[in-house]
Parts: structure tokens; sequence; C-alpha cells
């Protein structure tokens, strides 16, 4: 059977990460980033096992980063692309999962635009750039919300008047479903259950940070809302402040909004608490060292991550696993450590010497006996994104085909 390749692509305002991936190899053939684009430092640094080089892109386009993709697809592809998949991060209401990107899909992340004003425009101009560039094959776009959209009402409504929901789409939509959907996924396999069962709590901990209640593979409930700001203590973004806190600093200190919010995305979280750095391990080290404010940014971080994990667990039946990923949730055991000292109400305890494994290890499990599985899954977004944009080609060349009349 002929091993499909996917170039998977995720577009930023000035960078571009990509990745080729095969459809049994579970690492990519090729992958890299574009950074520093829009300016004339641009440049693409790439890997495919032991080879490696920087590229200048003196322009700083877009267009010359994806043109450079295609003598290197040629280099490492041992056959034409099946697909490319994009990453976008709202899809609003309108997807429920992976959809073949055509004029109603680019209409759609376009009108979702508002919502995540500095990801999907900059998403938009990856799609538009690279269906220039890969032309005759399916570009097909995988959303961030939509694993999200099985949520209840009862989960995904804000307590706002009705108009503001019905006429401008306010209302909680939550993100890194890619990296929710892939590790829940892992861990039924890990727990010897089918794929896609078991009832999960997953902690997505990067500079961006989301947790998530997973019930045979659906999401009941997530921590962050209608933008990615709701919910934990992240990098620089703060998570869950007082509603009210807008007006008062406008009223006490005259800050206007855009202030604000440059305040609660890119001064606060770990940043703000330390007044050190956004970086976990940073912070972990000088913990160590008895820095005080490095001590109260990790103690807030886990508190309030354990604090999301404790309120997600009653839209399940029941906790088959807590489950750790990203960067900080696979490589910092202290994090893993605090965060489930304070859930010693559910039954779970770690194994010290498990959960002091160093980083890199493959997925596994760290809870003492007789504690419900607690489980460090290293995620895989590009894989997950793979393996959804060949569903959706599997599923469309089952579909019959409408005779004209």
């Amino acid at each position: 059977m002929t091993d499909r390749l996917v170039l998977v692509i995720n577009c930023g305002s000035s960078s571009l990460k990509f990745a080729l991936r095969s459809e049994s190899a579970r690492q990519p053939l090729l992958s890299g980033l574009a950074e520093r684009l829009g300016t004339a430092e641009g440049v693409m640094n790439w890997k495919a096992g032991d080879a490696g080089e920087q590229v200048q892109l003196p322009d700083g386009r877009h267009s010359s980063a994806m043109a450079s993709l295609l003598p290197l697809i040629a280099r490492f592809a041992q056959q034409p692309l099946t697909a490319v998949g994009h990453r976008v991060v709202h899809g609003g209401e309108h997807f429920t999962g992976a959809r073949v990107i055509d004029d109603e899909v680019i209409a759609a992340i376009e009108d979702s635009s508002p919502l995540a004003p500095l990801h999907n425009p900059a998403q938009l101009t990856g799609i538009n750039e690279a269906m220039t560039v890969f032309t005759d094959i399916p570009h097909i776009a995988i959303f961030d919300t939509a694993f999200h959209q099985s949520m209840p009402a009862h989960a995904y409504r804000y307590a706002l008047p009705e108009e503001l929901y019905t006429k401008h789409s306010v209302r909680r939509y939550g993100f890194h479903g890619t990296s929710h959907r892939f590790v829940s996924t892992q861990a039924s396999l890990l727990m010897g259950m089918e794929p896609g069962h078991g009832a999960w709590l997953t902690a997505h901990l990067g500079n961006g940070c989301s947790t998530c209640a997973i019930l045979d593979g659906r999401s009941l409930d997530t921590s962050m809302g209608m933008t990615p700001l709701e919910g934990l203590v992240m990098g620089t973004r703060s998570g869950d402040v007082d509603p009210n806190l807008h007006s008062h600093l406008a009223r006490t200190l005259g800050w206007d909004l855009e202030r604000i919010d440059h305040m609660l995305n890119r001064e606060s979280g770990l940043l703000g608490l330390s007044g050190l750095s956004n970086d976990m391990r940073t912070l972990v080290a000088a913990r160590a060292e008895g820095h005080a404010g490095a001590t109260l940014a990790v103690e807030v971080f886990c508190y309030r991550l354990a604090r999301s994990l404790a309120g997600l667990a009653v839209a399940l039946p029941r906790i088959d696993g807590v489950i750790f990923t990203g960067g900080i949730g696979e490589n910092s055991p202290l994090v893993r450590e605090l965060t489930v000292r304070h859930l010693a109400l559910f039954g779970l305890a770690i194994d010290p010497a498990a959960n002091a494994t160093p980083p890199g290890n493959p997925a596994r499990q760290i809870q003492a006996d007789n504690s419900p599985a607690i489980l460090v899954i290293p995620t895989d977004e590009e894989r997950q994104i793979t393996e959804e944009c060949l569903a959706l080609l599997d599923l469309a060349a089952t579909q019959p085909v409408e005779q004209e009349a």
C-alpha cells in the first residue's frame, strides 16, 4: 500500500512552521521553521534526519518561504504529496471537524477572524500561499476549536444576554483541541482500552495552557473560552481574572482597552507573578535558589491548574486518568508533583521515581499504587493533523458520487 504523505503547515504573522509526515512513520521526514518573516532578516531552518540547513529569505515574504519548500519536498518525499494540512486556530461554530478548503471554508475562516485577530488572518495568508505553490492536491483545514464543539450548552454558554450569543457569537470555544484529542487517544491505547475510549482530564501546558474533560473521544468542557486568555495561568497570559478589572484599571489608572489587553496577554502569567521570566525552566531553577517571585509563580500556576482539573471533573462520570502534556507537562516533574498534591481528594498520588524520569521518554504512567492513572504523554499535533487529513480523504472516497440528472 502506498505510504501517503501530508505537508502540515502552521502559519503565523511572522513565522511559518512546517512538517512533512508520512502515514506510517512516527517522526517527520522533514520539519522546519521560517521566522522573522516580514523583515529583511527572514530565515528558514529545516531538518531531515541528520541533514539540515539554514536558508536566507532576504525579502522575508511568506511566498518565498513557501517556494523554498518545493525543492525540499522534491528531495525528501519519495512520491507526490497526498494533501496539505493547515492548522487554523479559530473556526467559530462553523466546523466540528476537518474540512477540505474551498471558498466557503475560506469565507468562514475570515468570518471567525474577529475572534482570533492575531491568528486567523496569518493562517489565511499561509493557506493562500500554499494553494498557489502546491496545486492540484487537497488543502485541508484542521481547527483548534473543532474538537470542543461537542461541549454541551451548559459548558459553552456565558451567563450573558442571549443576543450576544445569537448575533455576536460570544460563547466559550476552547483551543488546543488537536493536542487534547491526540493525547487522550494515546492514553486509551497506553491503558489497554479501545482507541478513543476513557474518561480523561488532560492538561496541555506550554507558554499557552489549557485543560480539558474528555469522555470517549468527546470534549465535554475545557478551560479556555472565547479567546485563549481565559482559564489557567500561562507564560505571559493572566488566565482568569475578575471581569471588572478592566473598568477598575480604567477608573483608577486611566488605562485604555489596548493597554489593559496588552498587560493581560503579554505582561502577566508566570512573567508577571515572578518578575523574572515566562519560562518554567528558569522559574524552577530560581525557585531552588530561593527566588520569592519564582516560588510564588510556580505555586500559583500549580494551584490554579489543580483547581481547573478538579472543576472539570464534574463533567465526567468517572476519572480514568489525568494526562500531562506540552513542554511543561512533559518536562517538569516539579509541576506535576505540586499539582497532584492538590488533587489528593481524588485519590491521585505520584510515584516519585517514575515522575523523576528524564524528559524525552515515551508515554508512561507515573502514578503510585492504588492511584488512578497519571500519565505523561508527549503531544504530536502534526501527527494528529496528518491523521485527520487522511481520515477525511478516506471518508470522501467512500461517499457515493451523485449522478447528473
